[in-house]
């Protein structure tokens, strides 16, 4: 399956009914008088959150989407039907931009959330509706009016609770496939992976934590070199990032600083996103190259450094109880905040 997280696309409501004009002609209604029905709604365009899609691939050849139109009204006082909605499924996590100005729409985080995103028009009066004592005869109607239509960019951004960064062959896929059941390419070369991928792993109380390993950033990931370029964006959401550093590499301490400058000039609050750094591949150098290194890291960062080895599943325990710890802790600082904000509204409605 392909992985495509970004799509252009035009949607348009449906055109509304036409009113008409029409007149009574029974036998015994001598003066019958106008009986031009309404024309129909046209149909709405609505967004809809699902869990089983991953991707935006169905919009990669199908670019625009169109409800149904209203019916035209009908003789007898007869409001035409009303045009069907369409109902386009969407990823969890989507962002939908309008195309023409960059403005944010929506943002469809929760599966079975749903926007109307462009209305079906109205339809049009029929001759019926301009009877007065002037007038007892119209001979007009009006016609439907057009739906919205809009020019739409949607994007979609994971929603991971823990994003794994660092550069191309840091070991990012390798740690995901050791500590879930995702599968992802794992092989010993630069930019294996080139789509996000998701893993669950569960924590001793049975919950599920969604890990994303994200492809390797690089020097200047944010002006668009290499990958990281059109997925630093599924980091936006998580709310932990796990910085993987290769202890094998030549400047390990230089490979921080690399990340750390990309996610602080990429913006949008990364290079404030707590952190949780460790050291990998530990298993193929020196004990004491690896201390040097993590001292060397923990001063910069002033964070604790953990040591693990994904291969051979080294340090992995200490490293996601570290996690579920951090992840604990986030949640209780949201539930603090969430009172005190609470409590504040309340004392201010007491007021």
């Amino acid at each position: 399956m392909q992985f495509i997280d970004q799509a252009e696309i035009e949607v348009e409501g449906g055109k509304g009914g036409d009113g008409i004009v029409a007149f009574r002609r029974e036998k015994y209604v001598p003066a019958g008088g106008p009986a031009g029905g309404n024309g129909g709604r046209g149909g709405n365009v609505v967004f809809k959150a699902v869990e089983h899609l991953q991707t935006l691939l169905d919009f990669k050849y199908n670019h625009r989407f169109q409800a149904e139109n209203g019916s035209r009204g009908g003789p007898n006082n007869r409001t035409g039907a009303n045009g069907k909605d369409i109902c386009i499924e969407v990823p969890c996590g989507t962002v939908i931009y309008d195309a023409d100005t960059s403005e944010i729409l929506q943002d469809l985080v929760e599966s079975g959330q749903s926007f109307c995103i462009a209305k079906g028009g109205k339809g049009g009066l029929g001759n019926k509706h301009f009877l007065s004592n002037r007038n007892r005869a119209p001979e007009y109607a009006l016609p439907g009016l057009p739906g919205e239509h809009f020019n739409l960019r949607l994007e979609l951004k994971l929603l991971a609770q823990v994003g794994i960064i660092g550069l191309p062959n840091a070991g990012k896929s390798t740690l995901i496939s050791a500590v879930s059941a995702a599968k992802p390419k794992v092989a010993n070369y630069p930019f294996t992976t080139l789509i996000p991928n998701l893993g669950v792993v569960r924590k001793p109380t049975g919950d599920g934590t969604v890990f994303a390993d994200i492809p390797g950033l690089i020097a200047g990931a944010h002006l668009g070199t290499g990958l990281g370029h059109d997925f630093l964006r599924h980091i936006e959401r998580t709310r932990l990032l796990l910085h993987l550093i290769d202890v094998t590499d030549a400047d390990p301490v230089a490979n921080y600083h690399t990340i750390q400058q990309e996610l602080q000039a990429y913006g949008r609050g990364l290079a404030q996103r707590p952190q949780i750094l460790a050291l990998n591949k530990i298993d193929a150098v020196d004990s004491e190259v690896v201390e040097t290194v993590a001292n060397e890291l923990n001063l910069l960062s002033k964070i604790p450094v953990f040591k693990i080895s994904a291969v051979a599943k080294t340090g992995l325990d200490s490293l996601l109880q570290s996690i579920w710890n951090s992840l604990d802790h986030l949640a209780s600082q949201e539930l603090e905040t969430i009172d005190h904000i609470d409590n504040t509204v309340a004392s201010a409605q007491f007021l």
